[in-house]
Formats: structure tokens, sequence, C-alpha cells
């Protein structure tokens, strides 16, 4: 019965045995305190009073210690990245490795801007990720980095026409771009004068060899500045006629002497959505500005959408025609490894990965921008797996992930019709319908229609978003001849189809199909 009291209750001999001297100054210390020993716990005993045998800060640890955070985990690993933005397409490089032979044909072009003159209108064409961004970027930073330091009037304004896509959006951006300049312009010059006019009021000669004769003068011409800033209105990105956004920005860019290139990138999707108004009436600025000059820099992915330009503006916009060639896989190697030397600290790609992800890339037409973005995002998954380097298996990863996301990307921007179409074809194929030809998928296609109230297109008409899910490398179809019976087209599905099917789920007009199970058993039903 003792020893049973002992296990449960009480202290047991060989606890007792146990205890450290330490422990057992506590009891002697604690003799003093009123009240026994036995009602206090052991963390009682702790907190009342520090023991002789032990080491006063080791008990303000234990008192203090914290519990781990959410974030603590993932910040105690080491950082792989020294400086991510490095590989990002907005990073302008200070150095463009291949691309030499077409900065300097740029440069060529602008040097007459430094010299007052107005350059000529330069297109610069080639495919996604060849460096044409970047390199027009570095040449604008040089231009007005020399251009301050020869004190020469000279400014760049970068323009993305992927989002600024209409004509009235880019004269509204341009003008209150420099209005903003001029405002800035003015304040500097009313400064000057200001301080000019309180040394003229206590001294007359101040205004010898100034360009004012008198006092009068110079607040007169103070006056005028004061005036010209309260005139200049800011362009509102809505309201106005599309005249009055144009004239606003004609007075604008020519306040005061300069020239200025407007560089234009994906100009191509200004002319798609836009037409060529805007580029007519920035091309022919040049006649009627009086103190100002403006180059044109055009950058596009589509080699062809000069063809649908007014031969006017495609003449005097196409003064000089750079071309931008894709890169190979030992170029790509040389920019990843330009770029990682910066991006990663040391060490933490093993040999494999640059020639990987370059390999990946120039499959993908040479795109340096495509390679970055797999370099970037293999760091990225090491870092949250917490491993100490980048390995091949990361890049793989990478890979299927950027693949993932291009996939959701097109699928979530399809139009209506061709979603219902593709998701015919996956409720076939998830249904262990192999070999789908057309009109399978054209009737599983009509009884969807029918159950969320869509428009029926014609079996003609199904093939060819078909056609164009194929073009799109979402689904594959080939045509086969039947012999006698003719020749259809066989489909498959050439995506993730759980990632895919969850994409069309959420646009909101399929997430109403609650069963479409029936639709698949009768789809030889005519």
């Amino acid at each position: 019965m003792g020893e049973h009291e002992d296990d449960t209750g009480g202290v047991g001999d060989h606890a007792q045995r146990d205890r450290t001297e330490g422990d057992r100054a506590v009891d002697d210390a604690d003799e003093t305190i009123p009240g026994s020993v036995d009602d206090l716990t052991d963390t009682d005993q702790s907190a009342s009073q520090p023991s002789a045998g032990l080491d006063f800060d080791e008990v303000v640890l234990e008192e203090t210690t914290e519990s781990t955070g959410l974030f603590d985990d993932l910040l105690s690993g080491e950082p792989i990245f020294e400086n991510k933005e490095v590989l990002r397409p907005s990073y302008t490089p200070h150095e463009l490795p291949h691309r030499t032979e077409q900065i300097n044909q740029m440069a060529t072009i602008l040097v007459s801007a430094l010299r007052g003159e107005t350059p000529s209108n330069i297109l610069i064409y080639g495919k996604t990720g060849t460096g044409k961004t970047a390199s027009a970027k570095y040449v604008s930073q040089e231009l007005e980095s020399t251009s301050q330091k020869y004190d020469v009037p000279c400014e760049v304004e970068y323009i993305n026409c992927e989002v600024t896509d209409t004509q009235y959006r880019v004269l509204a951006q341009l003008a209150n771009k420099f209005i903003e300049k001029n405002e800035a312009v003015i304040e500097g010059r009313l400064d000057r004068l200001r301080e000019l006019q309180t040394r003229a009021a206590e001294d007359a000669d101040a205004l010898a060899g100034t360009e004012f004769e008198s006092l009068d003068a110079l607040e007169a011409r103070l006056a005028s500045l004061e005036a010209d800033r309260e005139e200049m209105e800011t362009v509102p990105m809505t309201g106005w006629p599309t005249d009055r956004v144009y004239s606003t920005f004609f007075d604008a860019v020519d306040y005061h002497e300069r020239v200025v290139v407007i560089m234009l990138d994906e100009i191509d999707k200004l002319v798609e959505k836009s037409g060529d108004d805007t580029l007519y009436n920035l091309s022919r600025m040049n006649s009627e500005l009086t103190n100002s000059r403006i180059s044109i820099m055009g950058i596009s992915n589509d080699l062809k959408f000069t063809d649908f330009l007014d031969p006017r503006v495609k003449s005097s916009l196409g003064e000089e025609e750079i071309v931008f060639p894709p890169y190979d896989a030992t170029q790509l190697r040389d920019i990843l490894q330009h770029r990682a030397d910066v991006a990663f600290k040391s060490g933490a790609l093993t040999d494999d990965v640059i020639p990987l992800c370059a390999a990946f890339a120039a499959q993908e037409h040479g795109d340096a921008r495509r390679a970055l973005d797999l370099l970037r995002t293999a760091g990225e998954l090491a870092e949250r797996g917490q491993a100490d380097t980048v390995e091949e298996r990361h890049v793989r990863q990478a890979q299927d992930k950027i693949e993932l996301d291009r996939v959701v990307e097109v699928v979530r921007t399809l139009p209506t019709q061709s979603k219902i179409v593709l998701f015919a074809t996956i409720l076939l194929e998830k249904n262990g319908v192999r070999n789908i030809n057309t009109g399978e998928v054209f009737n599983i296609y009509k009884r969807l229609c029918e159950e969320i109230d869509a428009d029926i297109l014609t079996q003609r008409r199904v093939t060819d978003l078909i056609s164009e899910l194929d073009m799109l490398g979402i689904a594959n179809a080939v045509v086969v001849s039947k012999g006698r019976y003719g020749r259809t087209k066989e489909i498959s599905i050439s995506v993730p189809i759980d990632e895919t099917e969850a994409v069309l789920l959420s646009d909101s007009r399929l997430s109403d199909i609650e069963n479409a199970q029936p639709f698949v058993q009768a789809r030889f039903d005519n």
C-alpha cells in the first residue's frame, strides 16, 4: 500500500535519491517561507526564489521562452536568393549579353537626339523574350544620362500598349507626364527668378548681365510663369474629346525646347485595338511643333503588324527597322549565368541547373524571359522546401508549374463556346472514351448548351473550335480516315484534366451543370 501511494501521491524513495544539491537548497530556503513546502508544486518553488545551486540567467531563460511563430520555421533556413528582382522581366541589367549589335544600331540612330536633331523613327521586331524591351530601355537610360552630362534637353517616355491600348489613353498619359515635367521646370525657374528679384530689390545692379532690363520686366516674367503653371490642367483618364486631349498633349510637349523619344512597347496591341490613328498623329507632329521634336520607337512581337497600317504611317514609322533573333541554348546559358551571379547566394545552384533552364527555354523559341522565370521559380521552390541548393528536380518542378499556370490562364480566358466544347471533350475522356471523334463531342456539347441555356453552334463551327484548341496546345486533334465513311478528327486532351476541369467549372455559367454523367451515357444518341 505504501509503495502504491509513493507512485501516485507522494514522492518515491528513488526520486528522493535523484534530487540534486540545488533542489535541497531550495527546500532549505523554503523553510523560511510561511506555509508547508508540500503545498507548493515544483513550479511554485522555482518561481518563489532562485536556487543557490542554479544560475539566475538560466532561470530567466526558462521563464521567457516563447513559442515558435508561423513564420519562424520559414525564416530559420538560409536564404538562397541574394537579389531575386534581378530575375524578373522588369529588371534592366547593366549589361546585355549577345545584344551588342542591336544596341549599337539603336545608339547610332538615337545619337542625333544629343545633337538637338530629330532621330529617325525605329521599329524593333522579335519574338517574346528576345531582349527587345530590355535593350531599348538600356539604350534609353544611357541616352538620358548622357543628355544630362552634356546639358542637352532629351527625354524618353515609355508606354506599354498592352495596358494603355487606346489613342485617348496614350495621349492622356503622355500629356500628363509632360505637364508634370513642365511644372517642375516652371518651379525651378520661379525659384531662381524670385531669388534674383530679392537681390534686385536691394541692389539694382543685380540685373546687370541678365535678360531683364528692369525689375518690372523680371516681375512680368514671374507673373507669366505663374500663369503658365495655373493653365496646365491634368487630363482625366476619360471624359474629354480626343481632339482636346491631343491639343493638351501638343501644348505640353512643345512648352520648351527638347527632343522626345516615345517608346511604344507592344505597339501591335495598340494598332489592333485602336487602329493607326495614334501613330498617324504622332508621326505628323514634327511638322507642326515649334520648340520640340518627337521620335517614335515601336516594339512588336508581330513582324506583320505593319501590313494593316496606312501606307503613309508605315513609311514614316518604319524609317529604321531592327530585328532581334531568338537566343540559342548557349546564349541563354550566358544570360542566366550573368543574372544568377547577382541573384543567388554563392554555391546556391548545382552545375546542371542553368544548362537545364536554358535547354527548356531554347525549346520555346529561345525565350530568355521563360528561362529567367524557370530559374526564379526553381529557386522559390527550393527555398520553400528549405533546401540548401537549387537542383535539377526543382527546375523540372518549376517547368511543370509554369506550364500549368500557362494552361490555367489560357483556359480561363477562352470564350464560353470554346469552354463548352473543351468541357464536353474532358467529360468523354474522364469516362473512359477512347478515340473521341467530332460527332461524340458535338452530341455532348449540344446537351451542355441545353443545360445552361447557351446558343448551339453548328457541327462545322464546333469542329473549328476544336482546331483552335489544338492550335493553343490544349487539345490534340488528328484527322483520321474512316475509309468509305469519310474522315473525322480524333481528339484527346493534352493538358492536366483535373486542373483544366476545375478552371472550367469556376466559370459561373458552367458551374450550373450539377451532374453531367447522363450526357456522357447518352453520347451516341442523335
